[in-house]
C-alpha cells in the first residue's frame, strides 16, 4: 500500500502510475472503495447481528445501557465509571432499538462517522492529497477493524478526523466536535490543548470547548451525578501496569522469562490483563509524572516554534502527533485501540503533504498490523507468556516510541529554526564583511 501511495504522489513517472493516481481521485472510485470496505465489515458481523449477539467490548456497553434503561442505574451519573459521562450517548443510542439489535446499530453509527471522516478528508485541500489521505485512513480502519468496529475509539477517532479537518474553516464547529469526543474518551483533550497553544483561532476553540463542558456539567448536576463526574480519573489512576502498555515491556519479559515474583494476571474489576513484578508499583507511580513532564516539554517546544515563525498547520499537526503519542508511550494503561489515537493526526498530515508525512504514515500501517496481530490473533498466547507473541508486542511498542521520536525531532527542528527577521540582518552583515574583505584583497566574484 505504501508503494501505491508513493506512486499516487509521484510526478513525472510512467503513464500507468499516473493513470492509477487519476483513477484513485475519482469520487465514485473512493465511494465504491468505502462501500466495499463496509460491506466487508457487515458480512463479517452478519452472523453476530442475526444471532442478536455482540462482540468485543460491546457486551459491556450493552449491559451498561440496559442497566440504565431498565433500572435507571446510569454509569457516570449513579456510580463511578471508567469513562467520561459523554460515553453514555453512543453506548445508550445503540440500545434504543433493543438488545438484539445492539451490534447492528453500533455498526451503523461507526459507518456513518467513518463516511463523514472520509468525506471531510477527501474534500479538504487539493483533491490528490485529500483522496490519498482518505484511502490511507480506510486502510488503517481495515487493518484495525477488530477495535475500530467494536470499541469507543471507533466513535471518537473519526470524530477527531472531522474536527481537525474543519478547524481552519469552522473552528467553533471543530471545537464542539473535539469537545464532544473528549467527553466520550479523554484523549482528544490533547488535540484541543495543542490548538489552544498554537492556533490563531485559539479563543474560538477555547470558548466553545469550555461552553460545551459547562453544559455537560450542568446537565450531569441536574441529574444528580455531580459527585461522579470525575470518577474516570480515579478509576484510571488506580490501575497497575497493563499488559500492552509500552512502559510494561520490561515486566512483560520478566514474566515471560520466569523471573521470580513476575506474572500476568487478570484485573477482574476492570476486565484487563495486568503485569506484576519487582518494581512494578514504583513504575506505575512514576508514569503519570513522566507523562506530565513529556506534555510540558512538548508544549514548550510548540510555543518556541510558534514564536520562531513555524507554519501553523505543520506545527499543529506535528505537535498533536507528539502529544497523543506521548500519551500512549508514558501511559501505564495500554490497549490496542490506543493506536487509533495516533492515526487521525497522521491522516491529516498526509492531506497536508505526503512527502513530509511518508515516514509516520508507513510506520502507522506497520504499527496497526502488529497491533492486530497481538489482539485479537495472538492475545491468548500473549496472556500465557508466549515469547513469540511478546516479541511482536515489543516490536510494536518500540515502533510507537520511534513515532514519538520522529514527532519530537520534527518539533525540535521547528523550535530551533532561526526566524527570518533575525536571519536577515545576519546575512546582510556577513555579506558586508565579505565585501570588505574582497575590496581589501582586490579579489572579485568575476572569473
Amino acid at each position: 500500500m505504501a508503494a501505491l501511495l508513493d506512486q499516487a504522489a509521484s510526478v513525472g513517472r510512467p503513464a500507468a502510475p499516473r493513470a492509477l493516481s487519476v483513477w484513485l481521485t475519482k469520487p465514485r472510485v473512493l465511494a465504491g472503495g468505502f462501500a466495499g470496505l463496509h460491506a466487508l465489515f457487515l458480512v463479517a458481523l452478519l452472523p453476530t447481528i442475526l444471532a442478536g449477539d455482540v462482540l468485543g467490548d460491546l457486551p459491556l456497553y450493552r449491559a451498561w445501557a440496559i442497566e440504565g434503561l431498565d433500572v435507571s442505574q446510569w454509569q457516570g451519573i449513579s456510580v463511578d465509571w471508567v469513562y467520561p459521562v459523554g460515553a453514555l450517548v453512543p453506548i445508550v443510542a445503540a440500545a434504543l432499538a433493543g438488545p438484539a439489535l445492539y451490534q447492528l446499530l453500533w455498526f451503523l453509527m461507526t459507518t456513518a462517522l467513518n463516511a463523514a471522516s472520509v468525506y471531510t478528508l477527501a474534500t479538504g485541500g487539493t483533491r490528490r492529497r485529500g483522496y490519498r489521505a482518505a484511502w490511507w485512513w480506510m486502510l488503517v480502519l481495515l487493518i484495525m477493524s477488530p477495535v475500530a468496529l467494536l470499541r469507543l475509539e471507533g466513535i471518537t477517532a473519526p470524530m477527531v478526523v472531522i474536527g481537525l479537518t474543519l478547524i481552519a474553516r469552522r473552528p467553533a464547529v471543530a471545537s464542539l466536535i473535539l469537545s464532544a469526543a473528549t467527553w466520550i474518551k479523554v484523549w482528544p483533550a490533547a488535540l484541543i490543548l495543542t490548538l489552544v497553544v498554537a492556533c490563531r483561532k485559539r479563543w474560538t476553540v477555547l470558548i466553545t470547548g469550555v461552553g460545551f463542558s459547562i453544559a455537560v456539567v450542568i446537565l450531569v448536576s441536574a441529574l444528580g451525578g455531580m459527585q461522579f463526574i470525575t470518577g474516570f480519573v480515579s478509576t484510571q489512576s488506580d490501575r497497575g501496569l497493563q499488559l500492552e502498555a509500552p512502559v510494561t515491556t520490561p515486566w512483560l519479559w520478566m514474566s515471560v522469562l520466569g523471573v521470580p515474583g513476575s506474572y500476568i494476571w487478570q484485573n477482574m474489576n476492570l476486565n484487563t490483563e495486568e503485569v506484576s513484578g519487582p518494581g512494578d508499583t514504583i513504575a506505575a507511580a512514576v508514569t503519570d509524572p513522566a507523562m506530565l513532564i513529556a506534555v510540558v516539554v512538548i508544549l514548550t517546544l510548540i510555543l518556541v516554534a510558534l514564536r520562531r515563525g513555524a507554519a501553523e498547520t505543520g506545527l499543529l499537526l506535528v505537535g498533536s502527533l507528539a502529544l497523543v503519542t506521548a500519551l500512549v508511550v508514558f501511559n501505564k494503561v495500554g490497549s490496542p485501540q490506543y493506536m487509533l489515537w495516533i492515526a487521525p493526526v497522521i491522516a491529516l498530515g498526509i492531506r497536508d503533504g505526503w512527502r513530509e508525512w511518508k515516514t509516520p504514515a508507513i510506520l502507522m500501517v506497520v504499527i496497526a498490523g502488529l497491533t492486530t496481530a497481538v489482539f485479537p490473533i495472538l492475545y491468548l498466547p500473549l496472556v500465557a507468556g508466549n515469547p513469540g507473541a511478546a516479541a511482536i508486542l515489543t516490536t510494536r511498542n518500540a515502533l510507537v516510541i520511534v513515532m514519538l521520536g520522529w514527532a519530537a525531532g520534527r518539533l525540535w527542528s521547528m523550535a530551533r529554526r532561526v526566524p527570518a527577521d533575525d536571519a536577515l540582518p545576519t546575512r546582510r552583515r556577513r555579506d558586508g564583511e565579505l565585501g570588505v574583505a574582497r575590496n581589501l584583497t582586490g579579489r572579485s566574484d568575476q572569473a
